[in-house]
């Protein structure tokens, strides 16, 4: 295992209502110094849920939302923050319910992804959601999302959709896919 570099200094450079930049100053175990940035979110720190939301028929709910970062509506998975207190598997359940209109009566754990750990802090963890019934809760989007369904069989047509591209919401559908199919629960 490698040594991790020493830091010399770190400073938050800019700040929003949502995020900080930090710098940092860090020295290599070959005695290189370098400075990093990276994007630290600001408020609770207790992360973020993405749910694989699997209905009976083989199909995966996406939601379609409005996204600032690429100024489109983008098809993805539910997600959002954890709530302080909250485990994992109740903030999964509750962001399902309150951004495609669905509960779960089983959840599990898959894994934690990150998006860009060379320079953001955040990471989010994967749940995946069967067993689903109807249930809204009032959520806090601006506007009511729109719902779409995808054939988990056909990840490789849906790369091809115009309003889809979060990555990670991909390596998590073909997580959830090979690992049902390994299990012998989906074919």
């Amino acid at each position: 295992m490698r040594q991790k570099p020493t830091v010399l200094a770190r400073e938050i450079v800019a700040s929003s209502r949502l995020f900080r930049v930090e710098e940092l100053q860090l020295r290599f175990s070959n005695g290189v110094e370098r400075t990093y940035e990276r994007l630290v979110g600001k408020g609770s720190g207790y992360g973020a849920v993405m749910i694989v939301a699997l209905e009976a028929d083989g199909r995966v709910l996406l939601i379609e939302e409005y996204c600032g970062g690429t100024d489109t509506y983008e098809l993805s998975l539910p997600k959002g923050l954890i709530e302080p207190g909250e485990d994992v598997l109740d903030a999964a359940n509750r962001e399902l319910k309150e951004e495609a209109g669905f509960g779960a009566r089983r959840l599990e754990w898959l894994t934690e992804l990150s998006l860009s750990p060379g320079y953001m802090s955040q990471k989010i963890q994967v749940v995946l959601a069967r067993d689903l019934y109807p249930e809204q809760l009032p959520g806090d989007e601006p506007e009511p999302m729109r719902v779409e369904r995808v054939d988990l069989h056909e990840l490789s047509a849906l790369v091809q959709h115009p309003q889809f591209s979060e990555g990670r919401a991909l390596a998590a559908l073909y997580l959830a896919r090979d690992l049902l199919t390994q299990r012998g629960e989906f074919s």
